[in-house]
């Protein structure tokens, strides 16, 4: 096993031109202008991005095909609209599944202020596109699975809500971990990791395939795995 940290503070960071403020995003990989070959992708996940908008603000009618995005609210909401007539609204406690199959136009824009989500593209859609919206209840100290895709699954997992406690990830070929919020103790493998830090987790055979993690505060994890 392998494990590789992203820092956030290593992002590439996007802001509009001139003085339109309201609106930042972060890219753990390669998007648009912003490329690295070494940073690509991390199995079939193309896009792991953070955006931070004020209410109003968002993204313009525009084409997707081939990919899920997964659309995670840690604040405000984010309202979707595309071009088979499907709309809905995603808050935090909800995940929105937005299949793009053999293509579709959509928009999204904030529809509160500090509306702040993480969204990830992952590969592999064909067929009808298709948007839902479902509600998710994390428990403290356990995974509980939010999204299920071909490809994999997403979970999302709380710890240290009570004190520093720990929390092992499930098995799998390929493991992202995400703090999308509070922060991990340090490990023996690196510093404490703080919200917008991930592991990017490869099965091997130099390791052993357990991989746990600690918290001393409210801790918000997100984990895709991949077999």
């Amino acid at each position: 096993m392998t494990a590789q940290i992203r820092r956030g503070t290593a992002r590439f960071t996007e802001r509009p031109p001139g003085l339109r403020p309201g609106k930042i995003t972060w890219h753990t990989y390669s998007f648009g202008p912003h490329y690295d070959p070494s940073r690509v992708g991390f199995g079939p996940i193309v896009t792991y991005d953070e955006h931070l908008l004020r209410n109003g603000e968002g993204f313009e009618n525009h084409h997707h095909a081939g990919v899920t995005i997964v659309t995670w609210p840690l604040s405000g909401e984010v309202t979707h609209t595309d071009s088979t007539g499907a709309t809905g609204t995603v808050s935090p406690g909800q995940v929105a599944v937005f299949t793009t199959g053999d293509g579709v136009d959509h928009s999204e824009f904030a529809t509160a202020s500090g509306t702040r989500f993480i969204q990830v593209w992952v590969t592999g859609s064909t067929g009808e596109p298709a948007y839902a919206v479902h509600d998710v209840t994390p428990v403290e100290g356990e995974w509980v699975e939010a999204v299920r895709l071909d490809a994999g699954s997403l979970r999302v997992g709380r710890v240290g809500s009570d004190g520093p406690a720990e929390i092992t990830l499930p098995e799998a070929r390929l493991r992202h971990l995400h703090i999308a919020s509070g922060a991990l103790l340090r490990s023996g493998m690196a510093e404490p990791l703080t919200a917008g830090d991930a592991f990017e987790i490869t099965a091997g055979e130099d390791l052993p395939p357990e991989f746990t993690v600690s918290a001393g505060v409210p801790t918000e994890l997100l984990l895709w795995s991949f077999d």
